[in-house]
């Protein structure tokens, strides 16, 4: 049975509509992918970060700009305005006015009841009483009139003598640009009229915009003055703290500013005074334990001189010695020489001398180079104390060789001592900075030690400011490298 032509037709349609119907459903889909909030949340996160990193990053540079921009802004709405509606406005009516007395002229010099002479005596009168000057020209001269061009002044002047007459007339500038000549066909020749530029046009429009950025030059200066006096205490406060952490003295610093700034100094202060006396407080008392173990330890000394030199005495003796260096070791470690006041040192010429007092007597080569400007103030007592720690451990455990690498650049000091000795494992790099932790897997078991030379180098370090960190070095052995603020 054959098929209507129109059911067939029919499908047809059916079948491309829903082929539309599919492409408009993939486009929604692709539409969705695009801009899904997760594609849009990434593309607003990304603007961000862009803008950030554009932005100033002083608290100086962002407060001047949140001065700044919505005065630019309020500046280009403003001008906008002005230019828009206040100045075009008035170069309208001016233009408009102009326009209207010219064809004013016009309409005199095309009356017929003058004679020639009268027409242009008339027209010329009537020019001067509008602050014109106008003038009836031959006929010969209509085929200099020419059309007028694109400027503003002469877009309005045209507007203004198109609405009032439909005399055919032609608009130019002098070559000096400050007056303009209009010619017009009138009865009996050509009306020119000369007249400035200013007549037709605002010209003072460049006042307002004049007092308008002077203004805002002067308002940015004191703002920047304002802001300055608010932000330097802030910098002096951040300065009072940065000088505290790296463990120098606080001089000169008052609280100034505003009032939350001067409540953030005064907590400040407080913070210093109580972390002060709390160290004042651990060191006498760790002063007087000392004091009395020492006491203690002389006691034992005392009696063990008084006892014949044997085997048992001398186990006795040795003993007692490492007991005083635990203890002094342990004093030290718990007096940070916090107390120490820093002073200009050397620091060349200090490591220096740290290697051929600690290094040196052990019979370990020594490798030192230093790069720099080695001039820098520490707590001279404290620095000798960390870099004798870290070669020490560098001779005590390294095979044949001590290896110390220093370097001062971009405000910092690094210091590397690296040995060939066993090394740590990596697990165990955070772990040796423990106090009283000794590493015997690893290190020479029957080495004498107290587990405290990393956690007071440590602690020396961080007291400055800076930091220690252990990994493996190329010699084979472990590698300490320093990093103090210079």
């Amino acid at each position: 049975m054959t098929e209507t032509p129109e059911p067939a037709e029919r499908r047809g349609r059916i079948a491309a509509g829903l082929d539309r119907l599919d492409d408009l459903i993939r486009h929604i889909r692709i539409f969705i992918g695009r801009y899904s909030p997760r594609v849009l949340r990434r593309a607003w996160v990304g603007a961000g970060h862009a803008i950030n990193r554009s932005l100033p990053k002083g608290l100086l540079g962002r407060s001047l700009l949140i001065v700044v921009v919505p005065m630019l802004i309020l500046l280009g709405v403003l001008t906008g305005v002005f230019m828009d509606r206040h100045w075009m406005l008035v170069t309208q009516r001016l233009s408009d006015a102009v326009a209207g007395q010219i064809v004013g002229l016009a309409t005199i010099s095309d009356n017929t009841d003058l004679t020639d002479g009268q027409r242009a005596d008339t027209v010329a009168a009537a020019g001067r009483a509008m602050g014109l000057v106008a003038e009836i020209m031959p006929t010969s001269e209509i085929g200099r009139v020419r059309r007028s061009s694109s400027d503003i002044v002469h877009a309005m002047l045209a507007e203004g003598i198109v609405k009032r007459t439909r005399m055919p007339f032609a608009i130019r500038d002098f070559s000096d640009g400050n007056r303009i000549e209009v010619r017009m066909v009138v009865h009996g020749g050509v009306l020119k009229v000369e007249f400035a530029r200013s007549l037709a046009y605002a010209a003072n429009w460049h006042f307002f915009l004049v007092w308008m950025v002077g203004t805002a030059l002067f308002l940015v200066l004191v703002s920047l003055i304002f802001l300055r006096n608010q932000i330097k205490p802030i910098e002096r406060l951040a300065a009072a703290a940065d000088a505290f952490g790296r463990g120098r003295p606080v001089e000169g610093f008052a609280p100034s500013g505003a009032r939350e700034v001067r409540q953030a100094a005064h907590a400040f202060i407080g913070m210093r005074r109580r972390l002060e006396r709390q160290i004042e407080q651990r060191t006498t008392m760790l002063a007087g334990v000392g004091h009395d173990l020492k006491t203690i330890l002389t006691r034992f000394r005392l009696g063990l001189a008084l006892l014949p030199d044997d085997e048992d005495t001398a186990d006795l003796r040795a003993d007692v010695a490492e007991m005083e260096a635990m203890l002094e070791a342990y004093v030290d470690f718990a007096r940070g020489d916090a107390d120490e006041t820093p002073q200009p040192i050397d620091v060349e010429a200090t490591i220096a001398d740290c290697l051929r007092q600690t290094v040196e007597p052990t019979g370990r080569t020594v490798h030192f180079a230093f790069g720099g400007d080695g001039a820098l103030t520490l707590r001279p007592t404290a620095f000798r104390r960390l870099i004798a720690n870290l070669v020490g451990n560098a001779a005590r455990y390294g095979r044949s060789a001590v290896w110390v690498t220093g370097e001062r650049r971009e405000g910092w000091l690094s210091i590397a001592v690296e040995d060939d000795g066993p090394g740590i494992p990596d697990s165990e790099l955070e772990a040796v900075f423990r106090p009283f932790y000794r590493l015997d897997a690893a290190r020479n078991q029957d080495v004498p030690g107290t587990g405290l030379g990393l956690a007071i180098a440590r602690d020396v370090a961080r007291s400055h400011g800076g930091d220690i960190e252990l990994g493996p070095s190329p010699h084979g052995g472990l590698r300490a490298t320093v990093r103090l603020p210079a």
